[in-house]
């Protein structure tokens, strides 16, 4: 009997189930319209803005409360890295700094592109409207931030002294499949009322409805 050996390298990464996803999300190509559709105006000399923009993406599912954990979440893994396809991760300042480079172009570009994976991925894009109508839900959620962040503005947040400032995130939630269509930042005193209409209709673009489907 031939006795075959083989040698067997292991690699041990603390988010093995994050892994799990990201060899999913390479074989369906989630970041695809992204690389297509943003273009930041930087100089690419190890890493191109685009990557950058992935590896912000991967240290936000490792659980990120911002880029200063990108060395620590992601670039101290090469096991997490390599399963979402990444050879090597950039260093959190030059993350950092390909953020700080976005313009309102990158915003509205990344909005196209959102839209676009949206469409691809969603169950709610391919809702059946002749057999039912889409229930669609609009609500905002206070969220506590810095007086420096964007939109940062006093305004009433639950549970929260007065006086403290904070954003409204604006979402439009498709119900029947627990999918977010769309989520839009607000200043911190904007209410309901006001924001409705600019979200319906941002649900209305993402989920590209006529007047069959329009009530």
């Amino acid at each position: 009997m031939n006795q075959c050996i083989t040698n067997v390298t292991s690699h041990f990464t603390p988010a093995a189930s994050l892994a799990g996803l990201g060899v999913k999300l390479q074989q369906i190509k989630l970041f695809e319209p992204i690389e297509q559709t943003v273009h930041i105006d930087q100089k690419t000399i190890k890493y191109s803005p685009t990557q950058k923009l992935y590896d912000s993406f991967i240290t936000l599912l490792a659980g990120a409360h911002g880029m200063v954990e990108v060395n620590t979440l992601l670039r101290a893994d090469p096991t997490l890295q390599a399963a979402f396809g990444r050879k090597a991760c950039a260093e959190q300042s030059v993350v950092q700094q390909t953020l700080d480079a976005c313009t309102s172009d990158n915003v509205a570009q990344m909005e196209e592109a959102m839209n676009r994976i949206y469409r691809q991925q969603s169950c709610a894009f391919q809702h059946n409207y002749q057999q039912d109508w889409q229930l669609l839900d609009v609500d905002l959620s206070g969220w506590l931030c810095g007086q420096h962040a964007a939109f940062a503005t006093k305004g009433y947040f639950a549970d929260a002294p007065r006086n403290r400032r904070g954003r409204q995130m604006g979402r439009v939630l498709a119900s029947q499949y627990q999918e977010v269509v769309v989520n839009r930042l607000f200043a911190g005193n904007r209410q309901l009322g006001s924001s409705v209409q600019e979200l319906v209709q941002a649900a209305q673009s993402t989920l590209q409805l006529d007047d069959t489907q329009w009530p």
